[in-house]
């Protein structure tokens, strides 16, 4: 159900779509519909989407949002995340709360996933 004025969908560019695609099938268990060969959607996500052919990325240190996950165990997302082609770009770290990593995709973009479970110590 759409909301008025809430967020409802967020778009990233994707230097590489069948990969980026392959990563969150594999990783997340996502579904995309294809639309043409430069377009890709996600929805039930927790937030719908989609990932357009575009040689650029989304960083936090270039501006771009930081979108991030959350998991019961993050030591078993971050494992899928490496498995399936992810690169770690911040390890597991603490902060207020929990903890949380930060990992790219294939094409560049950057995620994070957190927990409120301290698996640092």
């Amino acid at each position: 159900m759409n909301e008025h004025e809430k967020l409802n969908y967020v778009e990233f560019a994707a230097k590489d779509l069948s990969a980026t695609k392959a990563f969150f099938i594999d990783t997340f268990d996502w579904a995309f519909t294809d639309y043409g060969p430069e377009y890709i959607a996600f929805a039930h996500e927790g937030l719908a989407g989609g990932f357009y052919q575009e040689d650029a990325s989304s960083r936090p240190e270039n501006g771009g949002a930081l979108l991030v996950f959350y998991s019961d165990d993050i030591e078993s997302t971050l494992a899928k995340v490496t498995e399936h082609g992810g690169e770690i770009v911040k390890p597991i770290f603490e902060f207020p709360g929990g903890c949380r990593f930060h990992f790219t995709e294939p094409s560049g973009n950057e995620f994070a996933v957190w927990s409120e479970a301290d698996t640092t110590s």
